[in-house]
C-alpha cells in the first residue's frame, strides 16, 4: 500500500520542487518504488528530471480531465524504480476545469488510487499558490510535508497554509495528517534566529525533521542539467541532506 506524501507550500523559492525530486530520488536510491507527480504548471520537477515538459504530447492534464489514463502518462527516470507523471504547460489551465467538475477536490485522488499500490512512496509537488490543484494534492495525500526557508520571513503566510490544510481535514479527508516540516536552503552564515526556530518546533511539535537542507550552488545546479542531486553530486552537502531525509521518512514508518 503506497503512501501518497504531498509537499506543500505557497510561498514560491522555498526548495518545495528541489525537495521533492531530491527526496524522490533518494528514496528509489534506498531501495523504494517511487512516483513523483508534477502538477505544478511551471513542470520544474518534469525538466529537472531530464524530460523536455515543452514537447510532451501528455502528461498529468490529459490524466485529470479523463483524456488518459494515469499509467499511459507516467515516464521512467534514469533511475531504476523512480518514474513520474510529468507536467505540461496545459495545467495551466487545469485549475478553471477543475472548477466544474463533479468532486473536484477529488480528482487527483481518484487517479492516483488506480497506480498507488504499485508505488511504496507517491510524491507530489503541487504549485506555490493555495488553489483547486493544491486543495487536490492535499485531498489525494496521505501526509503533508512543508519545506520552510530557513530566513527571518519563513513563517509568513504559514498560518494560511496551515487553515488550508485545517480545513481540508475537517471537510474532505479527516485522516491527513502533517509529517512534518524541513528547513531548506540553510545558510550557517545567516541563522534561523531563535524566536523563528522556537515558533516552528511549537507549529509541529516534534515534526521538525532533524535534517537540514543547506543552501548549496551544487543543488541549484543539478536540475538544469536534467538531473538530481543523486546523480549530479551525491557527495555535496546537498546530496548528504536529502540521503539523510529520505531516511527520515523511511524511518517513520517504524516509529508509528
Amino acid at each position: 500500500m503506497g503512501k501518497i506524501i504531498s509537499i506543500v507550500n505557497q510561498k514560491g523559492g522555498v526548495g518545495k520542487t528541489t525537495t521533492a525530486l531530491n527526496l524522490g530520488a533518494y528514496l528509489a536510491y534506498l531501495g523504494k518504488q517511487v512516483l513523483l507527480v508534477d502538477i505544478d504548471p511551471q513542470a520544474n520537477a518534469t525538466s529537472g528530471l531530464g524530460i523536455d515538459h515543452k514537447n510532451l504530447e501528455h502528461g498529468v492534464y490529459e490524466a485529470l480531465i479523463g483524456q488518459k489514463p494515469i499509467f499511459e502518462v507516467i515516464k521512467y527516470t534514469v533511475q531504476d524504480g523512480y518514474k513520474i507523471a510529468p507536467a505540461t504547460m496545459a495545467l495551466a489551465g487545469a485549475g478553471i476545469e477543475l472548477v466544474n467538475m463533479e468532486d473536484r477536490e477529488f480528482v487527483l485522488s481518484r487517479i492516483l488510487q488506480q497506480v498507488k499500490d504499485e508505488y511504496d512512496y507517491v510524491i507530489i509537488d503541487g504549485p506555490p499558490s493555495l488553489g483547486l490543484l493544491t486543495v487536490n494534492s492535499l485531498a489525494a495525500a496521505d501526509e503533508v510535508l512543508i519545506p520552510i526557508q530557513s530566513e527571518y520571513f519563513a513563517l509568513e503566510g504559514l498560518g494560511q497554509l496551515l487553515e488550508t490544510i485545517s480545513l481540508v481535514q475537517n471537510n474532505l479527508k479527516p485522516e491527513l495528517g502533517i509529517m512534518g516540516a524541513v528547513i531548506t536552503m540553510f545558510d550557517k552564515r545567516n541563522r534561523l534566529s531563535g524566536s523563528v526556530m522556537n515558533e516552528l518546533y511549537q507549529y509541529f511539535p516534534n515534526r521538525v525533521f532533524r535534517s537540514i537542507i543547506p543552501r548549496s550552488v551544487k543543488l541549484a545546479e543539478a536540475p538544469s542539467f536534467g538531473r538530481s542531486i543523486l546523480y549530479y553530486d551525491p557527495k555535496s552537502k546537498g546530496g548528504r541532506a536529502y540521503e539523510k531525509l529520505a531516511r527520515e521518512v523511511i524511518g517513520l514508518e517504524y516509529k508509528r
